[in-house]
């Protein structure tokens, strides 16, 4: 059976999700009635074309560079890929959902409710990935210890500052 902790963090996150998710249900439906402002619609549709490319950064890269046996899930992987957006962020995936759903839809439908649960998305999304670090410390030992001081879990802005200043040192 999953690791409990996991299990419970993945439950919250999809359920939240599911309440979160750009293509709303509660606006849909008309359970909500919320103002929308066409410049946050656009930058929604950014955020969210951002946060979809970091939602299928691993299904492209980990085939390629993680050594996954050919037909097997793009989970399955051997090596630790830290290079590509893995240099940038540890959880793109994670990441990657919390802009293509908590911001977005905020961003779309501008309203309190939203905003409260994106916070709590967010939140279980940043413990998941506290999870997921254990895990991957279990399969992968020092190595990926050494790369969690190096690159951040999920926040991009500080994993793109570091890259760049990494390779202005390395005279890049």
């Amino acid at each position: 059976m999953g690791n409990p902790g996991n299990t419970f963090w993945g439950i919250l996150v999809t359920i939240l999700g599911i309440l979160c998710f750009p293509a709303n249900p509660l606006v849909l439906t008309g359970i909500l009635e919320v103002e929308s402002y066409l410049p946050l619609v656009i930058a929604g549709g950014i955020v969210w074309a951002f946060g979809m490319v970091l939602v299928m950064a691993p299904i492209v890269m980990f085939p390629r560079k993680g050594g996954v046996s050919k037909g097997k899930a793009y989970t399955g992987t051997t090596l630790l890929v830290d290079s590509g957006i893995y240099a940038v962020v540890r959880h793109p995936q994670y990441t990657g959902g919390i802009y293509a759903i908590f911001i977005t839809t905020l961003l779309w439908y501008p309203h309190w409710l939203f905003s409260l649960l994106g916070a709590v998305g967010i939140a279980a999304i940043y413990m998941s990935c506290k999870v997921e670090d254990k895990l991957l410390i279990e399969k992968f030992g020092d190595d990926y210890r050494q790369y969690m001081q190096k690159v951040p879990g999920i926040n991009v802005f500080a994993g793109f500052i570091k890259l760049i200043k990494d390779n202005q040192r390395k005279g890049n």
